[in-house]
């Protein structure tokens, strides 16, 4: 999670258009490992506080499991160029404003509801500003992916100053999850080309695990209106 193994001398090798000093260089590169790093865990301390504290309140746990990544260097660079920014190596600034999923969150949930349930009790917290959603279960992306991806920014508090640092957070169910993951394995593998057959194929089984989302959460909801400990959720 960390971009202390990326060096000031092995990023000018891939981008020798850098203008400023290898110093220069190497303390951004800190500043954002620490910065964007320290949003990750204090966002993922916060979501499993959330799930703790909704376990204890309504004796169920609606998440199942969380992940983080931190964007390499590399792909920053990528995603900013696929933005159309001007030289991102030497306009860092403007990198750090418009990349705003340089720190990402997977949240991944036991059932579809949960996913904004959890997203609505985060954003009603202070300290988090909402800075905009994309709701893909109620709108699917064309190849069928579906998830809730919120973006954020939190504190992050430093020796003498405080930093609003963004982060992405993408809500999912474990279907929704077992799909992308596949999907995007079959992807890379392929270099990003599909057959159309294999595409609409893909699109039917992310409708099949949608439908197995809705029928699991009917089911939860006829099982647990008879057991009164969860009759308040």
């Amino acid at each position: 999670m960390s971009f202390r193994y990326y060096y000031a001398d092995q990023i000018r090798q891939k981008r020798p258009e850098y203008k400023g000093t290898d110093e220069q260089l190497q303390s951004t590169i800190d500043d954002i490992s620490i910065l964007y790093g320290a949003a990750l865990r204090e966002m993922e301390t916060k979501l499993q506080i959330l799930s703790d504290d909704f376990d204890k309140t309504h004796a169920y746990m609606p998440i199942h499991h969380i992940q983080t990544r931190l964007k390499s260097i590399d792909s920053i660079m990528e995603k900013a160029t696929r933005y159309g920014i001007k030289d991102p190596i030497n306009n860092l600034d403007q990198v750090r404003r418009e990349i705003l999923d340089i720190a990402g969150v997977r949240v991944v949930c036991n059932y579809e509801e949960d996913l904004h349930t959890m997203s609505s009790i985060l954003l009603s917290q202070e300290d988090i500003e909402l800075i905009r959603i994309k709701d893909y279960c109620r709108n699917p992306k064309e190849s069928g992916y579906r998830s809730l991806h919120v973006v954020v920014a939190l504190p992050v508090y430093l020796v003498n100053k405080k930093k609003m640092v963004p982060v992405e957070i993408q809500f999912r169910s474990i279907t929704m999850d077992a799909w992308a993951c596949l999907e995007h394995e079959l992807r890379y593998k392929n270099k990003g080309k599909l057959s159309e057959e294999t595409v609409n194929t893909l699109k039917e089984c992310a409708e099949t695990l949608h439908n197995v989302d809705e029928k699991m959460s009917r089911v939860r909801h006829e099982v647990l209106k008879y057991d009164s400990k969860y009759s308040d959720y």
